[in-house]
């Protein structure tokens, strides 16, 4: 995909660390991610929704491990799948070697509330010795009591001053393999935050707000503060916190992602609010779509409109494309271009047919250049 100068942001420069397998700052793409709501004690029904998350295409996935019984589960889910795992862990330092020792790939942590500074050392040590990354998360709503004092309430400085406290103890024991979230419910106090942490350290950053809501009003309320951060090039990973199923927040990162043109996956449907224009029902022929399409992960474009005002022009930008016409038909484009025509009845799953072997040659030609670097050519 051409990629024009008016759509290109330039990333804030950052240094690289690792969550398991999945690079996270420097060049790499930026990693969406979820957090399970299953009891991690049940390590079946974890391993299920973790499944799940992955499937919906999620690089990273972290869990809750609040009690022993969790960080006992957490060694048979770690093996279970294969996006890698992040502990959550809050107040009991001894759940973090625990989880370090099962398998986690990153801790998140606040090193200001595990305990003394033996604690965070213990913590530290056993972040080192079982190759765990740290995610420093400071929110809003559990600042430190010294700060709250000083500052007077949660405000950006604040959270900005506890992030860089909690460096502090991490770097104090030699530890750098860190990143960082600085999390509110008020978009406004998160973007300034993230944009004052940004200009202090040069460590990822993962990017949030925090209890924004249910599916629909918490995705918009993501999108606008996520989207001004990373639309400033701020921002390494994601996570779209929705009181809704964790597949949701997966999907609506990556459209956050995808609308910035920093990350595609998947089909992006293009597609006309429907008037009484339309030559066949748009709302229902989008919704059909979306679910017979959410098992491609290869990226492309697919315009559905539903008459000739804007339809040939948006077919002619996308790889695939349907535009409403009369006598129950319409147009089929193909690379931008009027192919042939298809009737309403069958449209739907023709253009699934279309995606389909389009994906299918899409990933033919990446095999081959994959098994042609390979082979040193």
């Amino acid at each position: 995909m051409n990629i024009r100068p008016w759509r290109h942001i330039e990333r804030r420069k950052s240094r690289q660390i690792m969550v398991g397998s999945v690079p996270v700052g420097g060049d790499a793409p930026i990693a969406v991610q979820s957090m399970t709501n299953t009891p991690t004690s049940d390590a079946a029904a974890t391993i299920s929704q973790v499944r799940a998350i992955e499937d919906a295409g999620a690089d990273i996935v972290r869990v809750s491990c609040p009690d022993e019984a969790s960080t006992a589960a957490l060694r048979e889910i770690v093996s279970a799948v294969k996006v890698p795992i992040v502990a959550d862990i809050h107040f009991h330092y001894k759940r973090a070697i625990e989880a370090a020792e099962a398998g986690a790939a990153c801790l998140r942590i606040n090193p200001g509330n595990i305990g003394s500074a033996a604690r965070v050392r213990e913590v530290v040590q056993a972040a080192k010795d079982h190759g765990c990354s740290i995610r420093i998360g400071v929110n809003a709503g559990s600042l430190e009591r010294h700060l709250l004092e000083r500052f007077g309430e949660p405000c950006p400085e604040a959270m900005v001053e506890s992030a860089l406290e909690h460096v502090r103890l991490l770097e104090d024991n030699d530890f750098r393999d860190y990143k960082i979230s600085v999390k509110a419910s008020d978009v406004f106090m998160t973007v300034a935050a993230y944009q004052g942490l940004a200009d202090a350290v040069d460590c990822p950053l993962h990017l949030g707000i925090t209890e924004a809501g249910g599916l629909t009003s918490g995705t918009i309320k993501s999108a606008i503060g996520l989207g001004s951060l990373l639309w400033a090039g701020i921002g390494d990973t994601i996570r779209v916190s929705l009181s809704a199923d964790p597949v949701e927040e997966i999907k609506a990162g990556f459209e956050i992602l995808k609308s910035l043109n920093l990350r595609h996956r998947g089909v992006t449907i293009i597609s006309c609010p429907s008037c009484a224009r339309q030559g066949f029902n748009v709302i229902e022929t989008v919704s059909i779509l979306e679910e017979k399409l959410s098992h491609i992960s290869t990226p492309m474009t697919l315009s559905v409109i539903g008459c000739v005002v804007n339809g040939p022009g948006e077919a002619s930008q996308t790889d695939i494309g349907f535009t409403g016409g009369g006598a129950g038909s319409g147009m089929v484009y193909l690379r931008g271009l009027p192919d042939h025509k298809m009737t309403n009845d069958k449209m739907v799953d023709h253009l699934v047919t279309l995606v389909e072997e389009k994906a299918s040659e899409i990933e033919a030609v990446r095999a081959a250049e994959e098994a042609r670097l390979l082979a040193g050519d």
